[in-house]
């Protein structure tokens, strides 16, 4: 090989030692500029940058940014994605190095070293640095979250901005949960990140005055964390495509069993599936046909059949068996429902006549050819989880295409369709998963009905794709059973209503819940000597969740103790019914004019976030109305703590207006509940309040009760002893003995069966 001329490397030779000059001198006197050259050319290799709304951005002029925090490097990701230079307001114990400290100060950061003094010197540093025109930044929540949440907002934000004019700025980072910089899978560092190029997203806010409060900023860095994952939604997995995964690597190990005595490795339940998936497929669908009913209980078999239906994209619709023929074929017109899966044995118990024709899941059975065994345990075993779904044609599902459709309680009328995306009910999976954590060592009752979205969404996807083995029985009240079954699987999460756990109080023993750590609860507000019972019975303290049919279900839910990664700041507050998950946000609004209200204010409650639903089936007024750009309106009405924790008052429909206030009907209830319990030893619902139109107040409360010998002069005594105002205590006259308190199949009241019953009593008058 001819060598260059001697000329030539002198030149090269000279040219390096200019750069390394240039470089030394970058160093010394231009720190900035010198690390901003290193550092762009790495991090564009790790990721991608994106900025939404930076034409908001104050081009000059002092102002605070406020972020949410997520991982160790989000300061040097947002000093990367913004055109100005941001004074981070940090801890200095993270900066003692050299280096550290090289860092830190070539970016004018401003550190925190510990102890009022160095606290109080970082203050005054950030106003003045403020006063002068910089952009300072905060990440208010003090901590890196550990769950993806949106934590408590710290008071140093208003002393910071004391005496300023300067502007808030609102700003949410998005695309580093699953890095190895974040808490995800509850560990820094030392683990596989799930993405290798990541994609980051820097969200902007509209500027806020000053004297903005903490709480209204907090809710506009939350609001742009829920329009960030709305804008990702097609980043949620696909389900069906998940569950193909997480079954085979499963392998022999036990995924699903129930009471029917069936129980399945992951591998015999996908190849058992899928072909099922060929059979309905090829015996019972038209090739346009949508909507198929599913009337099964919980159980292996109704697992199958809805991820089955998942992976034919078709949509489920699985039907809710304590309701009438009318009530059900109200739900298979809504939608135009041809064939109900279900099983003989099944529909032996239950007297319907359905508008459709009835698909007998043990007759099917004969149809599945060997061919089909073969083919399916060919694609369950041999064929790639990519080829698979093309055969399947899983690939071309988009986040927006329906996945299932739940009917609501219709406890305030006929139920509604409410259509949910693969989307919607994925967002949910993978919030479980940031909260809960569930492993492949869980295992998860499931005795919540498919029909009920908390039961569809959790005890059947997230139990079946996150990692866990499912155990389901059929009768959520069946105390015994259920016992037996957590004894003999070693289950790990039990989930239900406040009335079930009550029930398994009474009946179940420690031993047969001596494995279990998770209990989450939901439906109705968890009594407060519930906590205290439950946890010295089983030792397990339960944690309340909230959701509605129309958020996919799961808004907020307290994080489990025995899952607790909290450092610094709480993320469970009993009484509340915990923050909202990651990418879901919550307003409160008054329900008279639609204003926000601050924190611990009592009103309307609205929700948004990549869960909404796409809407109502076949009912775009009530769709219209119920979301609005964006946000579900709930009909509860609660309010939002300081440190952000979401608290339900009640339900606006169970509200009544007399002499212009407000009464609610769930505080009457709950002490009426009291008293009527005292010297029972059953979990029955004893007492019901509602109301009825009466000309003179507007509403007359009626209290509906289960026979007691207590008469009502007594009750009312009792309420008033208990601190209710005159005008909460129903009139001696409005009370009614019922054989039976009108439920419904998910053990919630039935408040219309209850106003009706209310109705006839008391013939609509005053």
């Amino acid at each position: 090989m001819e060598l260059l001329p001697v000329d030539t490397y002198l030149i090269i030779l000279i040219v390096l030692i200019a750069l390394l000059v240039i470089a030394i001198l970058l160093a010394v006197f231009s720190p900035r500029l010198f690390v901003r050259g290193l550092f762009r050319p790495v991090l564009a290799t790790f990721y991608r940058k994106r900025v939404v709304g930076l034409e908001k951005f104050p081009k000059e002029g002092g102002c605070l940014l406020v972020s949410n925090h997520m991982s160790w490097i989000d300061g040097i990701l947002i000093l990367w994605a913004l055109p100005r230079n941001v004074r981070f307001v940090v801890d200095g114990s993270n900066f003692t190095s050299k280096i550290g400290d090289y860092l830190g100060r070539a970016f004018d950061t401003i550190f925190m070293m510990g102890g009022p003094k160095s606290i109080g010197r970082a203050i005054r540093d950030a106003r003045e640095g403020l006063n002068k025109g910089d952009v300072v930044g905060i990440f208010p929540e003090g901590t890196i979250t550990r769950t993806g949440q949106l934590q408590a907002f710290r008071p140093g934000m208003s002393k910071i901005l004391k005496n300023t004019d300067a502007k808030v700025v609102p700003v949410h980072l998005e695309g580093m949960w699953g890095s190895i910089f974040s808490f995800s899978g509850g560990k820094y560092f030392w683990k596989w990140p799930d993405k290798f190029r990541r994609t980051i997203t820097v969200y902007v806010g509209d500027p806020l005055p000053a004297d903005t409060p903490i709480s209204t900023v907090r809710g506009k860095v939350q609001a742009l964390g829920s329009q960030a994952q709305i804008d990702h939604r097609r980043e949620f997995p696909v389900l069906a495509r998940q569950v193909l995964r997480v079954w085979r690597r499963r392998g022999k190990r036990l995924q699903a069993a129930d009471t029917l005595g069936t129980e399945v490795g992951g591998r015999k339940l996908l190849i058992n599936t899928l072909a099922l998936r060929r059979c309905l497929h090829r015996e019972v669908f038209s090739k346009d046909e949508q909507f198929i009913g599913v009337l099964l209980p919980p159980s292996v078999g109704a697992v199958a059949v809805n991820v089955a239906l998942a992976a034919d994209r078709r949509v489920s619709a699985n039907l809710n068996y304590t309701v009438s023929s009318e009530v059900m074929n109200h739900c298979i017109h809504d939608v135009g429902i041809k064939h109900v899966l279900t099983s003989d044995r099944f529909l032996e118990k239950i007297d319907v006549e359905l508008d459709a024709e009835i698909v007998s899941l043990d007759k099917l059975k004969e149809k599945v050819s060997l061919a089909d065994k073969v083919i399916a345990a060919l694609q369950a075993t041999i064929v790639p989880s990519w080829l698979l779904d093309r055969i399947l044609g899983l690939n071309k599902i988009q986040s927006d295409d329906l996945l299932t459709v739940i009917f609501t309680s219709g406890s305030t009328g006929m139920p509604k369709g409410v259509l949910l995306s693969n989307a919607n009910v994925s967002h949910n999976v993978d919030a479980v998963n940031r909260a809960i954590r569930l492993t492949t060592e869980d295992v998860v009752i499931g005795v919540l009905p498919f029909f009920h979205s908390f039961g569809y969404a959790v005890t059947l996807w997230a139990a079946q794709t996150l990692g866990p083995a499912g155990v389901y029985h059929f009768n959520p009240l069946d105390s015994k059973q259920i016992g037996k079954l957590a004894e003999k699987y070693k289950a790990t999460v039990l989930l239900g209503t406040p009335t079930f756990m009550r029930g398994y109080l009474r009946r179940i023993t420690p031993e047969q819940f001596k494995t279990l750590n998770v209990a989450v609860v939901g439906a109705e507000k968890m009594p407060a000597d519930l906590f205290d019972a439950f946890e010295k019975r089983f030792g397990v303290r339960p944690v309340e969740g909230y959701g509605t049919t129309e958020m996919s279900p799961l808004v907020s839910v307290n994080i489990p103790p025995s899952r607790s990664a909290a450092k610094f700041q709480p993320d469970r507050v009993e009484g509340s019914v915990g923050r909202p998950l990651p990418g879901i946000s919550a307003r409160i609004v008054s329900p008279d004019d639609g204003t926000e209200l601050d924190a611990n204010e009592d009103g309307m409650l609205l929700v948004t976030g990549p869960n909404v639903m796409r809407g109502y089936a076949n009912r775009d007024d009530l769709t219209q109305s119920a979301v609005i750009d964006g946000w579900y309106t709930t009909g509860d009405i609660a309010h939002i703590d300081n440190d952000g924790f979401l608290h339900i008052t009640g339900r606006l429909s169970r509200f009544s207006k007399i002499a212009g206030e407000m009464v609610p009907h769930v505080r009457i209830e709950e002490e009426l509940g009291k008293l009527l319990s005292e010297g029972e030893d059953d979990d029955q619902v004893r007492v019901c309040v509602t109301a009825v139109p009466c000309d003179r107040k507007g509403e007359r409360i009626i209290v509906l009760h289960l026979p007691t010998s207590q008469i009502p002069d007594a009750l009312r005594e009792g309420l008033k002893e208990a601190g209710l105002a005159n005008l909460f205590i129903p009139a001696a006259d409005s009370f009614f003995e019922v054989d039976q308190i009108p439920l419904l199949g998910t053990g919630k009241l039935d408040l219309k069966g209850a106003r009706d019953r209310a109705s006839e009593l008391t013939l609509a008058s005053c």
